[in-house]
């Protein structure tokens, strides 16, 4: 059995994102199952380092998963050739820089998202890496999710005939922090425009990838954006002016005629099935997606309202929506696209989730704000 090992510079796995979903779910999990295997013969091994600016951090991750190399010299590691690979998950404003000195040091790239805080920005980035002939690829998480990949399933099938429409929810109440007993569950930066901050900016290139793939291309957006809560409390109790967006009520189209509209939100108490839902209506049957889970009602099953706001509903309008069996185990989401990328890397197998993929979304949170701020539809066009 031959190992293929992968040396892969980790940088902002001191924050929730990245130390959760890509140190500990993602490589240390892989790491622990013996590694990526390839047929009967062969295995990935990613051999991480992680790298930042607070050592003591650093130290106790490493400690953490059972001693893991670390550095706080980034330049030294992007000349190091035993890490062909640099992993990006700082915050928003810190990535475009540090990607781009990680291409033109010759590293493959795979990082979080958006990839830029402009599009203009993120179109560059994709340029670079393709110019200095490096891989590249971006996280692009909710595509793996088992609610969404149920859903998928039912597209592939027909199930929905023809799609007319997406509703989609997503949020939930981030507590303010002036409240020591109910802390913020978000870091400050993220209600700061100054520091890339906005749920326009976070989720728009969420929702871009989600459609693309599953309804269509993204051709026009109307949005809506807000800053419902006007101050926070931060990380170290002082009180801060939130002068990003909050919220964001967003419709798309698609060029398969499908409009989707998006809520998201962090100043929304749920009531629904998953903090994402997304309800596919078509003209042979009806589904929501969660996170995990996904609930679907056929026409044959669909119940024949008729509007009498004088009387209690004679129908619950909850029944009629089984789940769709699971019919195979589900990964996380996170590790499941690690592992075809690390395939990419050792295998050039193909792997379509790029850089310039991404910019994509970065030019629908970019027009997403103008739309808001000219109180417009505004076209989606091509990325030249």
């Amino acid at each position: 059995m031959e190992t293929h090992r992968v040396g892969i510079i980790l940088n902002g796995v001191t924050g929730r994102m990245g130390g959760n979903q890509h140190l500990e779910r993602s490589i240390v999990a892989i790491r622990k199952q013996g590694g990526v295997r390839v047929g009967t013969t062969d295995v990935i091994m990613p051999e991480p380092i992680l790298v930042g600016r607070n050592a003591d951090k650093l130290k106790a991750l490493s400690d953490k998963f059972g001693g893991i190399a670390f550095s706080t010299d980034l330049a030294a590691l992007l000349k190091d050739k035993k890490y062909p690979v640099y992993f990006d998950a700082q915050t928003t404003s810190l990535r475009e820089d540090s990607v781009g000195k990680a291409i033109a040091a010759g590293k493959h790239i795979y990082c979080e998202k958006p990839t830029a805080t402009t599009a203009a920005g993120a179109i560059e980035l994709a340029r670079k890496a393709e110019k200095a002939g490096v891989k590249n690829g971006v996280v692009q998480d909710k595509l793996w999710l088992p609610g969404v990949r149920k859903l998928k399933y039912l597209i592939d099938t027909g199930f929905f005939g023809k799609i007319l429409s997406v509703r989609g929810e997503f949020g939930y109440w981030v507590f303010t922090g002036e409240n020591s007993e109910r802390p913020a569950q978000r870091p400050s930066w993220n209600y700061r425009s100054e520091d890339a901050g906005g749920i326009i900016v976070d989720m728009l290139c969420h929702w871009r990838y989600l459609v693309d793939n599953l309804f269509g291309n993204v051709n026009a957006v109307s949005c809506l954006g807000a800053t419902h809560i006007p101050q926070r409390v931060d990380e170290n109790g002082k009180v801060y002016k939130c002068t990003a967006d909050d919220s964001a009520y967003a419709t798309l189209t698609t060029d398969q005629g499908i409009v989707c509209h998006v809520n998201s939100s962090w100043c929304v108490r749920v009531r629904r099935d998953d903090l994402l839902t997304l309800q596919v209506d078509g003209t042979e049957g009806s589904a929501v997606a969660g996170l995990r889970e996904c609930r679907v009602q056929h026409e044959s099953m669909t119940p024949r309202p008729v509007w009498n706001p004088d009387i209690d509903s004679p129908i619950n309008h909850f029944d009629n929506w089984p789940l769709m069996p699971t019919h195979q185990p589900y990964d996380n989401a996170f590790k499941v696209q690690w592992e075809l990328f690390l395939r990419h890397i050792v295998l050039n197998e193909p792997f379509r989730w790029s850089l310039r993929e991404a910019a994509k979304g970065v030019q629908l949170a970019e027009l997403a704000i103008d739309s808001w701020k000219q109180r417009r539809w505004l076209d989606v066009p091509g990325l030249k």
